[in-house]
């Protein structure tokens, strides 16, 4: 491990003056390991950046170190280890907190809260941060926070065992094997009737509307789209998202349109 940050001022290895705007003194911290040099952060005291600099290099050095052994009393956050230990393992370096698997990876929230994704979402996961609010994750994408849900077709109005489900029971497992989608239309839901399964379509407005039941859920999600319309010629204004049908051609979305029939509820209604 060096530094090669030369003509510096630096009394501590791995430590570095800077100064703010208002002339005040603060320390920034960073190594060099396999030609990368890796910041580490910048801190009020130079002995703390020392330590960061210190607990950097004994992670780099130590190869039987695990997440385990971090403690919170460590100056790096959890992180920064991650990051490090990645690359010390799999000699990649990725900002993110990403430990790369022999076929997966996992992306850390917390130590204790570990995402599990393909590597064919590396790419998209090293250069967007996950974030948490409540129990939704999501990332900024061009200046827009984007659900990581809606990336494996989990809708926003999804409900897990209705809509979709975790093939492995774990939530935290975004693998494309472990996402089973279950209905992906807006307004549809399996139910069973008289011993038989069918397809409810149901539409809110100023309460529930059973739209009808069908065979098929295409045949419902298309009665949810005749049902918006029906809605919309009566002078409902609210704003309804219709499903998109990208499984059937034009003619065949026109043709089940015209023979579907909706609840009469529907067709008499008026707000």
């Amino acid at each position: 491990m060096a530094n090669d940050n030369k003509g510096l001022s630096m009394h501590l290895p791995g430590v570095f003056r800077a100064k703010k705007k208002d002339g005040s003194l603060y320390y920034r911290a960073s190594v060099t390991y396999r030609n990368k040099h890796i910041s580490l952060g910048s801190f009020a005291w130079e002995e703390t950046a020392h330590q960061a600099y210190q607990e950097a290099g004994e992670i780099i050095k130590n190869s039987v170190l695990t997440f385990q052994a971090y403690r919170e009393d460590m100056v790096l956050p959890f992180e920064k280890w991650v990051c490090l230990m990645n690359f010390r393992d799999n000699g990649l370096y990725i900002a993110n907190p990403i430990y790369i698997r022999i076929r997966y990876f996992e992306y850390y929230l917390t130590r204790d809260t570990v995402l599990k994704f393909d590597l064919d979402d590396l790419f998209y996961y090293s250069s967007h941060k996950i974030m948490r609010r409540g129990n939704r994750l999501f990332v900024a994408d061009y200046g827009m926070q984007t659900g990581i849900a809606a990336r494996y077709g989990i809708k926003n109005y999804a409900v897990e065992g209705r809509d979709y489900r975790f093939v492995n029971g774990d939530p935290l497992d975004y693998r494309y094997e472990n996402i089973e989608i279950i209905n992906q239309f807006h307004g549809v839901s399996r139910v069973s009737k008289m011993g038989k399964s069918y397809y409810r379509a149901k539409i809110h407005v100023n309460g529930d509307l059973i739209i009808g039941y069908y065979e098929t859920d295409i045949e419902a999600a298309i009665a949810y789209n005749k049902a918006i319309d029906l809605l919309k010629k009566a002078g409902v204004t609210r704003e309804y998202v219709p499903n998109y049908m990208e499984q059937i051609s034009p003619s065949l979305y026109a043709d089940l349109y015209g023979k579907l029939s909706v609840s009469p509820g529907i067709l008499s209604y008026r707000p």
